[in-house]
């Protein structure tokens, strides 16, 4: 079979959340010391979409409209993971979004509103170049988060 014989990548889904004043929310995972945008893996026979709406219901406890399609972002190897596709779509403006939230505890610790130059204290530094790409330059096509 064709199929079995081609490379598998990596598909990563994740949502940019944003309050009244510009600020990012990150979440604050249990399983890495790095925060990240709301998301994750996909899953075999999930869209990017279906993948965000299941991690922020799961994650976060809420149900929100995933929006257009902000980057598209090739990542190179990074530490124990081999290279991925990054997707990120906007996922609106919530300022209440962090005291409404229910985190299942067993993969956040906790949700901050973080400002755009702060994020860097944060963040893997990829994820970093990432966000500094889509808050300055909007939407387009990244690799290792600087645009293409």
């Amino acid at each position: 079979m064709l199929n079995a014989t081609l490379p598998r990548k990596r598909l990563i889904a994740q949502g940019l959340v944003r309050d009244d004043q510009g600020r990012v929310l990150l979440c604050e995972l249990t399983y890495k010391t790095d925060w990240d945008l709301p998301g994750g893996v996909v899953d075999p026979h999930e869209s990017p979409r279906q993948t965000i709406q299941r991690e922020v219901r799961e994650e976060l406890g809420v149900d929100l409209r995933v929006g257009d399609l902000l980057t598209v972002n090739w990542l190179p190897p990074y530490r124990q993971w081999d290279d991925a596709l990054l997707l990120v779509h906007d996922l609106g403006t919530h300022p209440d979004l962090a005291e409404r939230a229910s985190l299942q505890r067993s993969e956040l610790r906790a949700v901050h509103w973080v400002r755009p130059e702060d994020v860097d204290q944060h963040v893997a530094p990829y994820v970093a170049r990432h966000l500094r790409s889509v808050l300055a330059d909007g939407p387009g096509e990244l690799e290792d988060g600087l645009p293409v």
